[in-house]
């Protein structure tokens, strides 16, 4: 394939993802992440427990002989544990050129959000925490709170996922 046609195949992928998210719930909160960080979504699966590390790295997981760290996100946004269950899911994403699973409490859709349907969040001054939220999407009646996928895990975390991975 000519240099040339993959650029164009890539573009065009970019396009068709633009303004695409996949909402999932935490606690009774519905957030969105850009589908362009999505590579699958599976069920809860075994995770092995890695010692010594935060609370929110639950482990590795063996997905078709790919070792992946999964993350709770319901602890790293600091919400109390919740068992899983069979709607709990594993959002598997591509950050920082890792692949890391997400553990949500359950998938709801893809959505379409335009740019001048997504605010700014608050300032952190007004106590509202938003080191993870990039932005807020409105839908009709509803919002959605827009993951900002590159600060879910900083330099640090990315070196150590990167190590257990």
């Amino acid at each position: 394939m000519s240099k040339l046609l993959e650029k164009d195949i890539l573009e065009y992928e970019e396009d068709t993802q633009k303004g695409k998210y996949l909402t999932f719930a935490i606690a009774n909160e519905i957030y969105g992440i850009e589908i362009k960080y999505v590579t699958e979504i599976i069920g809860i699966q075994k995770i092995t427990e890695i010692p010594e590390v935060p609370d929110y790295v639950k482990g590795i997981i063996n997905l078709r002989g790919k070792i992946i760290p999964v993350i709770d996100v319901r602890l790293r946004f600091k919400k109390e544990p919740l068992e899983y269950n069979d709607r709990t899911c594993i959002v598997v994403v591509e950050i920082r050129d890792i692949s890391l699973g997400l553990i949500v409490d359950s998938v709801s859709e893809v959505v379409s959000i335009s740019e001048t349907d997504i605010v700014l969040p608050p300032d952190s001054s007004t106590g509202f925490n938003n080191r993870y939220i990039k932005g807020i999407g409105k839908i009709g009646d509803e919002v959605k709170l827009l993951i900002d996928c590159d600060k879910l895990i900083n330099d640090e975390e990315t070196e150590m996922l990167v190590n257990i991975s």
